[in-house]
């Protein structure tokens, strides 16, 4: 991570400095791509502040802490910034995956890759050799939209569908 510190009200210490930077590196597990931080370290009277401003990953985030101690203002700062980021992938990651928080539809299926924009549900089927006018008879009686069956006259799979105007659509191998 591209970092740079100010000094402001305060002597500048290559120890601050050096404490800053590595706390910030750690951030990096976080972030896809190398990001920058701007980092101001100041003193006021008797409060010691820590503010950082991050910008990776098509989002900027900052943080402000002040206490009696600088090393703790940093390391309270990071914890922030720590907690922001975790959210803020988290939100993209539901976003690219289609859920939503806000609209509370629950999660199905098992977990997938982070990345993965869609989720595949898998179904295992059996279907038997059958002619097309008995398909259609099955499909009656069941309120499935789709049956998938051998076609005994060409021994084939063909899959029968249910169209949105109540007819019904078959798709059969070409050849």
């Amino acid at each position: 991570m591209q970092t740079s510190v100010t000094f402001k009200n305060l002597d500048p210490s290559d120890a601050l400095r050096a404490y800053a930077e590595e706390k910030l590196n750690r951030l990096d597990k976080y972030l896809y791509n190398p990001g920058e931080a701007s980092v101001v370290l100041s003193v006021e009277k008797f409060r010691h502040i820590a503010e950082i401003n991050i910008s990776a990953d098509r989002f900027s985030i900052n943080g402000k802490e002040e206490t009696e101690d600088m090393y703790s203002a940093i390391d309270m700062v990071m914890d922030k910034l720590e907690s922001q980021i975790k959210k803020s992938k988290q939100k993209i990651r539901d976003r690219r995956s289609g859920r939503s928080r806000a609209k509370g539809s629950p999660e199905t299926g098992e977990a997938t890759d982070d990345d993965a924009l869609r989720q595949v549900h898998i179904k295992n089927i059996d279907y038997k050799p059958m002619d097309v006018d008995e398909a259609i008879m099955q499909m009656d009686l069941v309120d499935d939209v789709f049956l998938v069956f051998t076609n005994a006259r060409t021994d084939r799979v063909n899959v029968l569908y249910r169209r949105a105007d109540g007819n019904y659509g078959l798709i059969q191998p070409s050849g």
